[in-house]
């Protein structure tokens, strides 16, 4: 079995999101219409459709909104693919500010040590001989 074969069919996620992107949705088919037209086609052990079974869904929702099967592929046709849509975060002033930083974010963030100030752990331990009880000598 090749994974082409695999991958192969629409689950009714993806069925359900085509329908709104072509912009088949509207008073005659609802997403309840899809989703029932979506289990009516599929097998009964199947999760995914295939080719055969997406045609007679679309045969079906001409069927429910009154037009040819024409006009249904011309809109699945002239939709251009699936439609992405993010979201964009608010501005946050605290966060997105920087004059109202505060601390040592105000001057840049923590030292990593690359500015030259610490090369290496002798610079951040007093390695001076000390005693036992470390009094230094």
């Amino acid at each position: 079995m090749c994974i082409r074969d695999r991958y192969m069919g629409m689950d009714g996620r993806e069925f359900a999101k085509m329908t709104k992107d072509t912009h088949l949705i509207d008073r005659k088919l609802t997403t309840t219409d899809v989703d029932l037209t979506f289990a009516k086609v599929k097998d009964k052990s199947a999760r995914k459709i295939n080719f055969e079974q997406f045609k007679a869904a679309l045969q079906e929702f001409a069927t429910k909104k009154g037009v040819d099967i024409g006009t249904i592929e011309a809109a699945i046709c002239s939709s251009g693919g699936p439609h992405f849509a993010g979201t964009k975060a608010d501005y946050v002033k605290f966060h997105d500010d920087k004059n109202t930083y505060t601390g040592v974010y105000a001057q840049g963030g923590p030292d990593t040590g690359s500015s030259g100030k610490i090369a290496d752990l002798s610079n951040l331990c007093d390695r001076a001989p000390a005693d036992n009880r470390g009094v230094k000598k």
